[in-house]
């Protein structure tokens, strides 16, 4: 597995950014059952360079909290045996792993999240990982029976882990 990860905004938790990323992508690739070694991007940036994102790629000008960029695309989520993955499936020529897609995070939506929130900053960067994976594993939240299902697997996920609010 490799994570790559980078701090472009020089943010600082009290925590460490990059192993977190490690644990929580390892941590829910085995969770979906992901048959491949893979590779993620995981990048920390600032308010500005998230809405820059947002506009350029959504075509929504505001700042968010994650932007998920995902390589594959699924017939469901997390079906590795499916025509759509299997067509789009991308794998590192330098690694030879999966590559799953990109993961960019704001840090000043970190902080006011968790204080808004009432939890911990560790909490508020675990659970937006965890959701943007599982974008890159397929899910998404558009429509009811969607969005039901992507918030259950994240909650699993985040009570395995034992991060909690």
């Amino acid at each position: 597995m490799t994570v790559l990860f980078e701090n472009s905004c020089e943010a600082s938790f009290e925590f460490d950014m990059e192993r977190q990323a490690e644990r929580l992508v390892a941590f829910v690739c085995d969770y979906v059952k992901c048959p491949y070694e893979v590779e993620a991007s995981v990048t920390m940036v600032n308010q500005e360079q998230i809405q820059e994102m947002n506009q350029e790629f959504r075509k929504i000008d505001r700042v968010t909290d994650v932007l998920s960029f995902p390589m594959m695309n699924y017939d469901t989520p997390c079906d590795f045996d499916g025509d759509s993955f299997i067509q789009s499936m991308s794998v590192s020529i330098e690694t030879e792993e999966l590559v799953l897609g990109d993961v960019v995070l704001c840090a000043d939506v970190i902080r006011n999240q968790a204080k808004e929130y009432g939890h911990s900053e560790l909490r508020e960067f675990s659970f937006l990982v965890v959701h943007s994976l599982l974008h890159l594993f397929g899910y998404d939240h558009m429509e009811e029976g969607e969005r039901v299902q992507m918030e259950k697997e994240q909650n699993v996920i985040m009570e395995k882990l034992n991060i909690l609010r």
